[in-house]
């Protein structure tokens, strides 16, 4: 069985920096990235309306400008509640590229 993170299928921002995603796999849940408000590059969230102004790229991160930007896997695996290591062990596969 491979290990491979689904990709993020849908994602929509909610009020106080939450965010909504989806998987492929159907794993969905809301995550908090009120913490990284106004901090170094995160200043431009300080307008929530820019938090909520956000692309899913082709490659299936979560970017806001060129200088933001989130690859979903972490958020996968707090959703689903395991680390790396519990969720992958040594089945880990990389992704081709597109």
């Amino acid at each position: 069985m491979n290990k491979i993170i689904p990709y993020l299928k849908t994602a929509k921002a909610l009020p106080n920096y939450q965010l909504m995603l989806e998987f492929e796999d159907g794993v969905k849940g809301t995550v908090d990235l009120s913490l990284w408000k106004g901090k170094e590059s995160f200043k431009e969230w300080d307008d929530e309306k820019k938090f909520s102004s956000f692309v899913i790229t082709k490659d299936r991160k979560i970017e806001w400008s060129e200088a933001i930007d989130m690859d979903p896997d972490s958020f996968y695996l707090k959703l689903i509640n395991k680390t790396f290591e519990e969720y992958a062990f040594d089945k880990q596969l990389l992704r081709h590229p597109h």
